[in-house]
């Protein structure tokens, strides 16, 4: 996407020639880990010979596939075969511990959240897909509209479809199935969202510096959520670091467990609020901890709680989390659940009735 990865090379230059000359740029990359990918599909941009605002053959790599399309999917099986574009992305993912990401698309203007896929057990049925973490989704949407020039607007390209305060849940929008935000933030436990910035797709060359004026406060603050919510290490009784622990937030359970990377290290993006942090390690005794969690994202840092595991002294061995579509089997597992209960609610109108 042409106006993306402008918007991505403009914001490394701003980086760093902002760097011990902006205060707040200065204390950002001091305090932050920033990765940046300005294209993830060079084929797609090259073979864009005769540019066209609305279709392009840009969309798809060498192999005529669609990258956005080619992800594992967590509610279905896309049969997708992985390109090498899309397989050297998720193994990037896989060896970094990343917690928030955007991804830049053209052809809208708005903030869309994940999911983009959905089944009843995300409550697709009512045309909205909800992830356990809906509110930091929509928060996050809104950083960015909000922060744009013209985004918060929710002008519609066509003139007929609006998106009240430029934001949007993707399956309310439009399903898709194999997308990288869904396929980040169930595998890779990283809270990323689409961004679309420009209704024409390949822009003239001389609008491309009031695309940067547009997103570049945007941009900033968005980066800055990466400081919400909680972070912290989870140790054993020698204070050595315990990798794939399960650390999640009470009443928000990932359907992959979210866990401690190598270093024993968690991250949970949240709002500010009172939550109860459930640290678990397999064979032992779960720690709950209530936390008050401050909005910490102008100090550059996460509020910091670790869990030590007094009775432990082992490393918990790696685990990987299935590629199938987990979510496909939570539905068909709540489903087989179903006549049960209609059995039990029976078999106790009965019990009160035989009484």
């Amino acid at each position: 996407q042409t106006v993306g990865r402008e918007m991505l090379l403009h914001l490394i230059d701003y980086l760093v020639t902002s760097y011990r000359r902006d205060p707040v740029i200065t204390r950002l990359l001091n305090n932050t880990r920033i990765h940046i990918m300005p294209t993830m599909n060079p084929d797609g941009f090259e073979a864009t010979k005769v540019p066209d605002c609305y279709y392009t053959q840009g969309r798809y790599n060498k192999n005529g596939e669609d990258l956005n399309r080619n992800f594992p999917d967590a509610f279905e099986n896309n049969n997708a075969s992985i390109q090498p574009e899309t397989q050297a992305v998720m193994d990037w993912i896989k060896n970094e511990t990343f917690v928030l990401s955007a991804n830049l698309h053209g052809g809208a203007l708005v903030a869309s959240y994940t999911f983009d896929n959905g089944n009843s057990v995300t409550g697709s049925l009512k045309g909205y897909s909800r992830s356990p973490d809906d509110d930091v989704f929509i928060h996050l949407a809104k950083t960015y509209s909000f922060n744009h020039a013209s985004m918060y607007k929710g002008t519609g390209c066509d003139n007929k479809q609006t998106f009240p305060e430029g934001i949007t849940n993707g399956y309310a929008w439009y399903q898709l199935e194999g997308g990288m935000q869904d396929y980040n933030y169930v595998w890779g436990q990283c809270f990323e969202i689409t961004l679309e910035l420009s209704c024409c797709k390949y822009p003239p060359a001389d609008q491309l510096e009031k695309f940067w004026r547009d997103n570049k406060v945007a941009l900033i603050e968005y980066i800055k959520q990466v400081h919400l919510g909680v972070k912290g290490q989870v140790t054993d009784k020698n204070g050595n670091p315990i990798p794939n622990a399960i650390v999640e937030a009470k009443g928000r359970p990932h359907v992959c467990p979210y866990r401690t990377n190598e270093q024993g290290e968690y991250f949970l993006l949240l709002l500010p609020g009172t939550y109860v942090i459930n640290a678990t390690v397999p064979g032992f005794k779960s720690m709950l901890n209530t936390v008050e969690i401050p909005d910490n994202t102008g100090n550059f840092s996460a509020l910091k709680h670790d869990f030590s595991f007094s009775e432990v002294s082992i490393r918990s061995r790696a685990v990987s989390c299935p590629k199938t579509p987990l979510y496909q089997e939570l539905e068909q597992a709540s489903a087989a659940v179903k006549p049960t209960l209609h059995i039990l609610v029976l078999m106790t109108v009965m019990l009160v009735i035989f009484k």
